[in-house]
């Protein structure tokens, strides 16, 4: 299909705002059939406390994040219990269908969770934040990775981060609710971030 397959685990929609992009699905996504479902993972509580939604999400709802503008992909299918299980010629197997994929699916930005995906793509080291080359006509994005195990970064510097990138969508999200008959469910992150909500 145009030189990719989807995964169970795709949550894509033409032209959204933003595709959140991981490594692969974890074996937890594969045993459960939920993206980020893990009582660890902070990804849902994150996404919410940054404003991406209006109420918290879950893995099983999360088709439900289309609502807001935003997708999930993963730029490998295959599913391991830890990303340090693929093997460097998964990612350049990945490659080609990834971008087909982003192409078919044309997101404003692509927000990697963590470097390592992105990195095995670009074959090259990279910083945090906003990047200055586009990727399959998309503007590309690095956060942190949202699981549990990352001990690096606390849930306060993962909100913030990822506050930073959804204040820059601000005006593409509102654009989507507007033009999918969606009322606009953005929310000021800074009472959420100190605990007001």
């Amino acid at each position: 299909m145009n030189g990719f397959e989807l995964s169970y685990f795709d949550v894509l929609a033409p032209d959204l705002p933003v595709v959140f992009c991981g490594i692969n699905p974890s074996g937890h996504a594969a045993a459960t059939g939920q993206n980020f479902g893990s009582p660890t993972n902070r990804f849902w509580r994150v996404l919410h406390l940054a404003g991406f939604t209006s109420v918290p999400l879950s893995g099983a709802a999360d088709r439900q994040l289309l609502e807001f503008g935003c997708g999930i992909t993963a730029v490998v299918g295959r599913d391991t219990n830890s990303a340090g299980d693929l093997h460097i010629e998964e990612y350049a197997e990945a490659r080609k269908g990834f971008h087909a994929k982003m192409l078919h699916f044309r997101p404003g930005t692509i927000a990697f969770l963590g470097k390592a995906a992105y990195e095995a793509l670009e074959k090259r080291k990279v910083g945090w934040g906003p990047q200055q080359l586009p990727l399959s006509g998309a503007k590309v994005w690095v956060l942190p990775n949202p699981s549990g195990r990352n001990l690096s970064f606390s849930l306060e510097a993962l909100v913030a981060a990822y506050a930073e990138l959804r204040i820059s969508l601000e005006e593409q999200l509102e654009d989507w609710a507007r033009i999918n008959g969606i009322p606009s469910r953005l929310i000021a992150t800074d009472k959420r971030v100190a605990g007001e909500d």
